[in-house]
């Protein structure tokens, strides 16, 4: 019988961000409840029986989407395939794990999955890179699901600070300065960019961003 908890002490920081949990669930009742719920505003993660809902308030959609469009300027700029897939739900009904990331994104894995309207993570790559912002709650849990799904890199974000997770042989993550997938990034600068949203309207933040990659490839002598 499934049983509920509530942690008030990661809702009490954001009160428009609710998050509750679900223990012992099996796998058909979270398929029944992730259907239902299809079109909700709600992040949902499901971990050999516990099963966490969220809410997602304004500041966390936000930074989701400023993060997203930074990332596709970074593929741009340096001639990288592409293929975002927002909060697709990763799922594994063999390892009773799955969840909605912020962001995600198809990267080097892009070619495999272009033809693919459809995602069988039994068959298919996850993910190259995924997002997690925290602005009211921590994704230390949520990041035993990215490793056993294998997701190569992770970002997660509190809304001031980035940090860079990448997966290694021994199914960990380890914490790097800069991105495995763009080399010219650094966890510092990507945070330095995120701040300037309550500077400047996205748009002009935007812009100074593809500068600064423009910049930084030119430094490299990397061009695409």
């Amino acid at each position: 019988m499934a049983t509920v908890t509530a942690p008030p002490q990661e809702t009490a920081a954001l009160p428009e961000e609710q998050h509750f949990l679900l223990h012992n669930v099996d796998w058909e009742t979270y398929r029944k409840i992730a259907e239902a719920l299809t079109g909700r505003h709600v992040r949902l993660s499901y971990d050999r029986g516990r099963l966490e809902f969220m809410t997602i308030s304004f500041l966390h959609s936000r930074i989701s989407r400023l993060i997203g469009t930074l990332v596709q300027v970074l593929t741009e700029e340096l001639g990288l395939p592409f293929c975002p897939c927002g909060d697709m739900t990763c799922e594994r009904e063999d390892l009773e794990r799955a969840l909605e990331s912020d962001e995600g994104f198809y990267i080097e894995s892009e070619p495999r999955i272009r033809h693919r309207d459809a995602i069988d993570l039994a068959v298919d790559p996850p993910p190259d890179l995924a997002v997690e912002v925290e602005v009211s709650r921590s994704a230390k849990r949520r990041m035993g699901i990215y490793a056993a799904l294998r997701v190569p890199e992770v970002w997660r974000c509190d809304g001031e600070n980035v940090v860079i997770h990448q997966l290694g042989p021994d199914g960990q993550y380890a914490i790097l300065e800069r991105s495995p997938h763009f080399p010219i990034l650094a966890a510092a600068d990507l945070s330095r960019f995120l701040k300037l949203r309550t500077q400047v309207d996205s748009n002009a933040l935007v812009k100074q961003f593809r500068e600064w990659v423009r910049e930084q490839i030119r430094s490299s002598g990397k061009q695409p």
